[in-house]
């Protein structure tokens, strides 16, 4: 009977401790999950755009193209970096209103 009562015990602690863990990683993804929600608001809402993935994914692929106009301009490849910069500022011009 002792051995059954420490198991049970036993039991309950390691229980608790999961269930505390648990709790404590579920608070930790939300406060994540709510600051990068509203980072993201806040981003759409300055440059005026929506706050869709595919607006997003937009604007990240808009904002590589400028940085290749500038590497391509630094290393004299003017061309290159024409084409990049003029695709750059189409991909803005589509996701700003």
């Amino acid at each position: 009977m002792q051995v059954e009562g420490f198991f049970e015990w036993l039991g309950q602690v390691l229980g608790s401790f999961i269930r505390f863990i648990v709790d404590a990683l579920s608070g930790l993804y939300n406060m994540v999950s709510k600051a990068s929600s509203h980072f993201v608001e806040g981003l759409a809402n300055a440059l005026g755009m929506d706050t869709s993935v595919i607006s997003i994914i937009t604007l990240i692929l808009g904002l590589v193209f400028l940085w290749s106009a500038i590497r391509a301009f630094l290393n004299a490849s003017i061309i290159w970096g024409i084409i990049c910069l003029m695709l750059g500022l189409w991909l803005f011009s589509w996701i700003i209103h």
